[in-house]
């Protein structure tokens, strides 16, 4: 199995990062993907990439909830940065839309004109897009739409309504714990074809903990990436299949998305 979106540069994973993948790979992960949305965290991708070679790839971009914080200037140069580093990248993002902290018109309006920059980069640069879109579903699939976004995969995506639209545009979903909780998920679960369906955990977020009925999640906890086997248990009941279709079939499609055999 593939984590397909994680955030391994994150402080809380400064003391036992190697403890960590060392688990990963003894629990059957193939490979992890982190996910850089930060400027500020770069060099930290690079260097845990760099470290764990083969086994952890990273994405990059600027997550709109830094909106507020990133000048223009900042965001050129960190566009150029990435374009320096396209070869140790496997995609651009996550970016998109957050409508829900993000209420002002005028930084919802900054995050649209950043969100088609990232698209088009992915474009110039020949990468897969990581999506995040929370309270702005519609705009973000028609902003991907309206600029012929290709390789796109919407991370926790909760647009279930939508999925006709989703599935017609061909692109993927990512979903991770979330689903242990809200059926709403779940049914975009079912709704995807197994073949556009990708699993992550977000990590460090969206932990899960042990209770009597199964699993809850625990905003308290740590995530790690070895939880996304309890995500591929899950999916398996939502869409009726073995465990072991979803297990292989979802990370052979994290291998193709992010070219990984390259």
């Amino acid at each position: 199995m593939i984590d397909s979106h994680c955030h391994l540069e994150q402080e809380i994973y400064k003391n036992d990062l190697d403890e960590i993948i060392q688990k990963c790979k003894t629990n059957g992960l193939r490979a992890v993907i982190t996910s850089c949305t930060h400027p500020k965290d770069f060099k930290k991708t690079m260097d845990i990439i760099n470290k764990y070679r083969g086994f952890v790839f990273a994405t990059a971009g600027i997550h709109p909830l830094y909106i507020k914080e990133i000048s223009e200037k900042e965001i050129k140069e960190y566009m150029e940065l990435l374009r320096n580093n396209k070869d140790k990248l496997v995609g651009i993002g996550e970016c998109g839309l957050d409508f829900h902290y993000i209420e002002e018109p005028e930084q919802r309006e900054r995050q649209k004109q950043l969100f088609i920059k990232m698209i088009a980069l992915a474009r110039e640069l020949n990468k897969p897009l990581v999506i995040h879109a929370r309270d702005a579903l519609e705009e973000t699939l028609k902003i991907l739409n309206e600029e012929n976004a290709a390789n796109v995969m919407l991370h926790m995506w909760g647009g279930h309504n939508l999925m006709d639209q989703v599935n017609t545009l061909g692109y993927h979903v990512s979903m991770n714990s979330i689903i242990m909780k809200s059926k709403t998920y779940g049914k975009v679960i079912k709704k995807i074809p197994i073949d556009k369906l990708m699993l992550e955990t977000d990590s460090p977020w969206i932990a899960i903990k042990k209770v009597d009925d199964g699993y809850e999640i625990d905003n308290k906890g740590k995530n790690d990436p070895t939880t996304i086997k309890l995500i591929a248990e899950k999916i398996a009941k939502i869409k009726n299949v073995e465990f072991e279709k979803v297990w292989k079939t979802c990370s052979d499609n994290a291998v193709m998305f992010f070219n990984l055999n390259s």
